[in-house]
């Protein structure tokens, strides 16, 4: 199938785009980068790179982006700067909020306008999506919560939705993405290595994760499974407390988790952008269930022992 990236050429991109090309899809991927620079990342010379940013509505008007979407059969749309990197300043929530917005909306206005639309679209979104909550338990029935992700979460599916009616639709909210090269876990990693790592907060805030490699199997199918449609949690189906996680993650490496790091130093290193790991939550991947998609490290351990070794 020949299909049109976006956002996929950082942390989930380096495994997604030659999961893909080994798969037989022809790709098509908009980026910000340089060609040579994409080339070389997926290590594949025949991948069609458009450079541009897609939060520009302008960029959309090209002939190149035009004539790959008229020929393209699929797009997967991950564009999103990183939620929990900096401080949540007016100007980084700006760039938060536009790069999935307004990419979203130009994405979407250029699909509605083409005579023969893509057969799918598999649209990001996050778990964000239900607010946070040190108690409640979420699946995909529950409604948005009404803070700052909640909210930018339910703006960026009811764009989705306005995908053309040929078109199918899957949107993944995406839980924490584990992998050693990026992500939570490439942040954690130095410090549980030198024997300075240990839990978050008061260690009892939900932690719903998934390895990366499940995410991009969990993509690839959605490809081809036309059945798949609506909205999945995109998470394994068993998250853990942020104790548990830390003391797996410790006991993976051979080094002792036990010191912990204060909400309020969070807070002051990444502002409102902590909530996202001193709160948490607990959500279920109750659809890929019913789906019955078969995940290669449904729990936190298997998963810490694959990515390490």
């Amino acid at each position: 199938m020949k299909l049109l990236l976006t956002g996929c050429t950082g942390f989930i991109g380096r495994e997604l785009v030659p999961l893909l090309i080994k798969e037989g899809h022809s790709l098509i991927v908009i980026s910000r980068q340089s060609k040579e620079q994409l080339k070389a990342i997926a290590n594949d010379q025949s991948i069609n790179v458009i450079q541009m940013n897609p939060a520009e509505s302008s960029s959309w008007d090209k002939e190149e982006i035009q004539n790959s979407l008229k020929s393209c059969e699929g797009v997967i749309n991950l564009a999103g700067e990183p939620i929990a990197e900096k401080r949540w300043t007016t100007s980084h929530c700006k760039e938060i909020t536009n790069s999935r917005i307004e990419t979203t909306k130009n994405l979407i206005k250029s699909l509605r306008n083409l005579r023969k639309p893509p057969k799918v679209l598999i649209n990001a979104s996050a778990v964000g999506f239900y607010g946070s909550h040190p108690h409640n338990e979420f699946n995909e029935e529950n409604i948005h919560g009404d803070d700052f992700l909640a909210s930018l979460c339910k703006e960026w599916e009811s764009i989705a939705k306005n995908k053309p009616r040929a078109t199918r639709l899957l949107i993944i909210r995406i839980g924490i993405v584990l992998a050693k090269d990026g992500g939570a876990l490439g942040k954690m990693l130095p410090i549980f290595r030198a024997g300075l790592g240990g839990p978050i907060g008061d260690g009892k805030q939900w932690m719903s994760w998934i390895h990366r490699t499940d995410l991009c199997n969990l993509i690839k199918e959605s490809v081809k499974n036309s059945s798949w449609s609506g909205v999945v949690n995109g998470v394994a189906p068993k998250p853990v407390r942020m104790n548990e996680f830390s003391n797996s993650l410790g006991q993976a490496l051979g080094r002792p988790s036990l010191l912990a790091v204060p909400g309020p130093i969070l807070k002051l290193i990444l502002g409102d952008g902590s909530r996202v790991v001193l709160e948490g939550q607990h959500v279920q991947a109750q659809r890929l269930n019913k789906l019955k998609f078969k995940f290669s490290f449904p729990i936190i351990n298997e998963a810490f022992k694959a990515i390490l070794t």
